[in-house]
């Protein structure tokens, strides 16, 4: 394979719909119209078919139908993309589809946006993630789309694209690209960088041939306009993921970094923030008498102002908590007006929680929110609330309290409606499913409230629900007594 080959011209991959008419093209008469840049012309190394004289009328036929069917490939693979909505999934796809507009059978797509704020992929087709490894190991300025990425072609948004027919027999081929490309058995590679006027550079994506091969122009043309496309609809999915993982910074920093130690009780907290970010919230805070006090609450909405809002009533909670926390109704009486005063237009539930570890005593109180769930060695129940309103639904909030008796190795699970709304099922259907998930915990995890967490979420929501793209918001809080 180090011999150099004549280059050829590569095959088209037969998920690729071709025209139906491969006559050449006759000198165009005078009175035809111009031809556009898409054309149905056969291979270079392809001799004429013998009906290649055809009349002026025919040739137009001709033309027309390749045009039509090159139009309608590229609409069929653009509209492929569009339902793609998720960045992964997009570049899967464009790298899937752009091989078979090459004729290409493996290939590389290199995610590197030009503003450096990421993130960063590299994904492949047809190579392992060891492959990707050797191809890393190659410099940057000899791989195939180094130059896309490091030149002016990768960074201005024209068409600026790698073409190299015949790697073995280029004169100063880098000695790590030869032993890599040897290895992994291609030849020759195409390479299309991923630029929007606007985005400016992302990436780039290159197809890799196992013999000596190039594209020849019509699907180098079509690659084009369809790199085009897809990185316009990738420019888009890129910043919905980057204000995604603002939106999720930004919730987790208004959330404790860590539980506190407080004698008598082990914590654990789990949190799954939805797309849009969203209002759910929990706080664990030592407070006076070696006391502890806990917290889960919802606020309504999503976005950026629901994440502010929530930031604000946990702040104002903890005030509250301080100065009484041994009386919850008050503590949720002082949020409800504080709510009330500030966001008219905003409602929010809440669960305030004064546990006394030494007596194992939980007093609580909340607003319109789901009960607590006692799990232990001979039981697992739902704690006796009563039946309230949310914060900022009434124009004076009120509500009794409620006690709870904790046993040695019992633990109080707090939760917020979002993992019951997850489910999909109706809320009867889902107080079912979490109860039977707590009850059916093995023995062995119900000494670590982190692992009974897990072991809930992973229950409740089976098939990867739990980490999936949802609009409502996940918390669980687990408080065990020694």
């Amino acid at each position: 394979m180090n011999a150099p080959h004549p280059a050829k011209v590569a095959g088209i991959d037969s998920t690729l719909p071709t025209p139906a008419h491969t006559a050449a093209p006759a000198p165009t008469p005078p009175e035809a119209p111009e031809a556009p840049p898409v054309t149905a012309a056969p291979a270079a190394n392809c001799p004429p078919p013998p009906n290649a004289a055809l009349a002026p009328g025919a040739l137009l036929q001709d033309r027309l139908a390749g045009w039509v069917s090159d139009l309608t490939t590229l609409h069929e693979l653009t509209e492929r993309l569009a339902r793609r909505d998720t960045l992964d999934a997009a570049l899967t796809e464009l790298l899937r589809a752009g091989a078979a507009l090459v004729g290409a059978r493996r290939g590389l797509l290199v995610l590197e946006p030009g503003d450096g704020l990421g993130p960063r992929r590299t994904i492949g087709l047809g190579l392992g993630r060891a492959d990707l490894g050797h191809l890393e190991t190659v410099p940057r300025v000899a791989q195939p789309h180094g130059e896309l990425l490091d030149t002016a072609a990768g960074l201005s948004g024209g068409r600026g694209e790698s073409v190299r027919p015949d790697l073995f027999a280029e004169d100063g081929l880098d000695p790590r690209h030869r032993e890599v490309a040897a290895r992994l058995g291609y030849a020759a590679s195409y390479a299309l960088p991923l630029t929007t006027r606007t985005a400016g550079r992302l990436g780039a994506a290159v197809w890799l041939y196992d013999e000596p091969a190039e594209p020849e122009e019509r699907r180098r043309h079509l690659a084009g306009l369809y790199v085009h496309q897809a990185t316009e609809h990738l420019a888009r999915l890129l910043e919905l993921e980057r204000t995604r993982a603002c939106m999720a910074t930004i919730a987790e920093e208004l959330l404790p970094s860590r539980l506190p130690r407080v004698a008598g009780v082990q914590l654990a907290a789990r949190h799954r923030t939805g797309p849009r970010g969203g209002g759910d919230w929990y706080d664990a805070l030592p407070l006076p008498d070696a006391a502890l006090g806990l917290a889960v609450g919802s606020v309504t909405g999503s976005g950026p102002s629901a994440v502010a809002a929530m930031g604000r009533l946990r702040a104002s909670l903890r005030a509250y908590a301080v100065m009484e926390g041994e009386d919850p109704v008050a503590v949720l009486s002082d949020l409800e007006l504080l709510l009330r005063l500030t966001e008219p237009a905003r409602s929010a539930t809440a669960l305030f929680a004064y546990c006394e570890p030494a007596l194992r005593r939980v007093t609580l109180a909340g607003a319109g929110h789901s009960p607590p769930l006692l799990i232990g060695e001979r039981r697992t129940e739902f704690a006796e609330t009563s039946v309230s309103a949310p914060l900022g639904m009434l124009a004076c909030w009120e509500a009794p309290s409620a006690e709870i008796q904790a046993e040695a190795g019992d633990t109080v699970l707090l939760y917020t409606d979002g993992l019951l709304h997850r489910t999909g099922d109706p809320m009867d259907r889902a107080f079912a499913r979490l109860h039977s998930a707590a009850a059916s915990a093995p023995r062995a995890l119900r000494h670590d409230p982190g692992a009974l967490a897990d072991h809930v979420l992973r229950t409740v929501l089976p098939d990867g629900l739990d980490s999936a793209d949802s609009e409502d918001d996940v918390v669980l809080l687990a408080a065990r007594f020694d």
